[in-house]
């Protein structure tokens, strides 16, 4: 792997002789950047100037090398130190490779080839570290709550506060909202704002894997537990150790399950099946349900403790259809993303075509919105996306409120309601839209909201 990031070298040695060798070795490369060092105090000082590589002299005149390699790592543990030392004694060596130093090479004439192939591996490693730190930035800047989860709705920016909380704490998250909202997206947000970042995000969908499976899949099983059990596999509650396990769908996880469940949450602690060992973790839970979970403990399908052990920190995403111009803003960055994915040439929505999609109601949401836009930035014609490109499944579109049975007061609200949502909550704006005064609309939304409509 050649790495053309220059790296900087320091080298700590007091014997003058041996110094001019590793300016010969050092210096064959004109990539390294090397600074000189007499003794352990000098380099240490110089820690500022982040050297990637130090090649340490074990004995030095004014402190041990143990000590000096305790200081580099206290500084930065990423410090590669490769201790050079003409000891040969195995346990010296095996004592500072376990205190953290890269290597430990003897000086003797195979010297300089270990030293270039030490070197070599270091600058392997570092380039892996930079990489790895440059992929976990962009994952939390993917992540932050104004950028992964898009609006400027008020529904909106109550789920952006809520999240703050949630990754400024430990504690555990529930969130509900239908199919499509983002749920697991939030879940994601959470994880990679929250002071387990760097550990692993863990998600399972329980509603995709079979019933009889769901035990294995989260607590792991041994080989020969049951038939397919061909090796032993860890469950995703090991998987997530020091991280965040994610569980969608919650609510479809059965009675006898639940208890399981419950009691890993309660010990902070897993057995595999077919094993008798017990498993100490440390998982942050978010749970994700589009069911209403009081019902079901009502219902006795869900175990009232269980309940409250997973709701923590309640957490709703609000339907697309609640919220308003977000509408636009999405169908905006869809299509931005489709055409720069696609490299396709610009395209804009025009007024009509955006007041469709304003009265829609999404029974799909965030997920239906933007098939409808891809599919329309491949149908549209002259960089133009136009009403009758913007195309709703027959079976969605039937679902309108249009069809329901309501009262006519209860269609009066549900049409304020929606121009409420298209126009941003302009009051004077949906007046004059609808004919009617400021007043009545007052009036026809304390009305439906004191009877809970």
């Amino acid at each position: 792997m050649k790495d053309s990031h220059p790296c900087r070298i320091f080298v700590i040695e007091d014997d003058p002789t041996y110094t001019e060798f590793l300016k010969y070795v050092l210096e064959l490369n004109p990539d390294f950047e090397v600074h000189y060092f007499e003794n352990g105090r000098s380099a240490i000082d110089s820690l500022h100037l982040r050297p990637e590589i130090i090649n340490l002299d074990y004995a030095l005149p004014d402190m041990p090398g143990e000590q000096v390699l305790k200081s580099i790592h206290d500084f930065d543990p990423d410090i590669s130190v490769i201790i050079i030392s003409a000891q040969e004694k195995i346990g010296t060596a095996v004592n500072l490779l376990k205190l953290g130093a890269f290597d430990y090479i003897v000086k003797d004439h195979e010297a300089k080839d270990r030293i270039l192939n030490s070197l070599t591996n270091a600058r392997k490693k570092n380039s892996l570290l930079r990489e790895i730190g440059k992929l976990k930035s962009e994952i939390a800047g993917k992540y932050e709550f104004d950028k992964s989860i898009i609006g400027n709705s008020s529904p909106i920016k109550k789920v952006y506060e809520l999240l703050e909380k949630a990754g400024n704490s430990n504690i555990t998250v529930s969130i509900y909202g239908e199919t499509g909202t983002g749920k697991e997206l939030a879940a994601k947000a959470i994880h990679y704002n929250s002071k387990r970042r760097d550990k692993p995000f863990v998600a399972i969908n329980v509603s995709a894997i079979p019933r009889d499976l769901i035990e294995a899949e989260l607590f792991g099983h041994e080989k020969g537990a049951f038939t397919g059990a061909v090796a032993r596999r860890i469950g995703k509650f090991e998987e997530a150790d020091q991280g965040t396990l994610f569980i969608d769908e919650v609510g479809e996880i059965d009675l006898n399950l639940q208890a399981k469940l419950l009691r890993v949450l309660q010990e902070k602690e897993v057995t595999r099946v077919g094993s008798n060992q017990v498993i100490k973790l440390d998982v942050r839970i978010i749970v994700a349900t589009n069911k209403n979970l009081t019902d079901e403990v009502k219902n006795g399908r869900f175990r009232e403790d269980l309940y409250y052990r997973l709701l923590g920190l309640p957490i709703f995403m609000p339907p697309l259809r609640d919220r308003g111009q977000d509408i636009i803003l999405l169908a905006k960055t869809f299509l931005d993303q489709f055409i720069r994915d696609n490299q396709l040439q610009p395209v804009r929505i025009t007024n009509e075509a955006q007041n469709k999609l304003l009265a829609y109601h999404y029974p799909g949401n965030v997920r239906e919105l933007r098939s409808v836009v891809e599919l329309a930035a491949v149908l549209c014609e002259n960089g133009e996306i136009k009403d009758t490109d913007i195309s709703f499944t027959s079976s969605a579109a039937s679902n309108s409120f249009l069809t329901q049975e309501l009262t006519m007061e209860e269609y009066t609200y549900r049409i304020i309601r929606s121009f409420l949502n298209r126009y941003d909550n302009n009051v004077m704006e949906v007046a004059r839209k609808l004919g009617i005064g400021k007043s009545s609309i007052y009036r026809y939304l304390k009305e439906m909201e004191m009877k809970g409509i």
